[in-house]
C-alpha cells in the first residue's frame, strides 16, 4: 500500500471525510481553470505546476490534498512551515516544499533543511547568505517588486539583469526564473501588465521558471506564461484548519 491510499485510508470521521471531499473537489476546480487558461494561448497545461499555499492550515489538510493528487506546496513562513513539513516526513510523505515568502537571512539554515526551492530571494545579500550554507545546488528565484508598491518585497525590475548574473555566478545557486505578487484588486485583469512585463523580463534572461499568479488572478498569469501558480484560498478556503 503507497503512501496516498494509507491517508486515504486513515480512519476519520465525517466531518474530516467530508473537507477531504472538499478540497479534492476544489483541485479538480482549479485545474480545470488552469488548463482552459493555457488552451486559450495555446500552452499544455502540463507546463503549469499548482503550488497549494498551505499556509495556516494544518498538516492534516495538507495530508487531504496529497492524497487528492497534489505534490507541490508553498508555505510563507519557515517557522510555521517546519513542524508541518515534519509531520509530514513523519509518515513518508515527501511532497516537493516552495518557499513562497519572505526569507530573512537568519532562518536560511532553517529552511535549507526544509525547502525545495526558495521563491522570493531578492537580494544578493541573501543569495550569498544561501551560497554559503548549501551543501548542493539551491533551486531559486528572484522576486522582483514589478508594481513598485513601497509594501511589497523584490528587486526594481531595473536592477534584474544585474543581480540574476551576480547570484547566478554563485556556487551552490540554480537561478531558476522570476518571481513577483500582483497588487490586490477587484479585476484580475489589472494583474495583466505586471504578469506580461516580468514575462518579458524572464524571456529577455533566458530563465526558464515564472512564478506568478495567485488565488484571485492565477488565469490571467498562465495565459501570460506562468510556470508556477501559488493558489491556496481556491484550493483549502479562507481559513486554517
Amino acid at each position: 500500500m503507497n503512501a496516498a491510499t494509507a491517508v486515504r485510508l486513515r480512519p476519520m470521521d465525517d466531518t474530516h471525510h467530508q473537507r477531504q471531499i472538499e478540497i479534492a473537489d476544489n483541485i479538480t476546480a482549479v485545474r480545470a481553470r488552469i488548463a482552459a487558461a493555457a488552451g486559450r494561448t495555446g500552452r499544455s497545461p502540463d507546463d503549469v505546476t499548482l503550488v497549494a499555499v498551505s499556509k495556516t492550515h494544518s498538516a492534516t489538510v495538507v495530508e487531504a490534498a496529497y492524497a487528492a493528487g497534489l505534490r507541490d506546496f508553498g508555505e510563507n513562513r519557515v517557522q510555521e512551515a517546519a513542524a508541518k513539513i515534519e509531520a509530514l516526513r513523519a509518515k513518508d510523505l515527501r511532497p516537493q516544499w516552495h518557499l513562497v515568502g519572505h526569507l530573512q537571512r537568519n532562518k536560511v539554515p532553517a529552511a535549507l533543511n526544509l525547502f525545495d526551492i526558495l521563491h522570493a530571494v531578492d537580494s544578493e545579500q541573501l543569495a550569498n547568505a544561501i551560497s554559503d550554507r548549501a551543501t548542493a545546488p539551491v533551486r531559486v528565484l528572484i522576486e522582483v517588486n514589478v508594481s513598485g508598491e513601497a509594501t511589497k518585497f523584490g528587486v526594481e525590475p531595473e536592477a534584474v539583469t544585474r543581480l540574476v548574473g551576480r547570484i547566478a555566478a554563485m556556487p551552490n545557486i540554480d537561478v531558476l526564473g522570476l518571481m513577483t505578487v500582483a497588487p490586490r484588486g477587484d479585476d484580475p485583469e489589472d494583474a495583466r501588465p505586471i504578469f506580461r512585463t516580468l514575462r518579458q523580463l524572464n524571456e529577455s534572461l533566458g530563465l526558464r521558471e515564472l512564478s506568478m499568479g495567485m488565488t484571485d488572478d492565477f488565469e490571467v498569469a498562465v495565459e501570460e506564461g506562468s510556470t508556477l501558480v501559488r493558489v491556496g484560498r481556491a484550493i483549502f478556503g479562507a481559513r486554517g484548519g
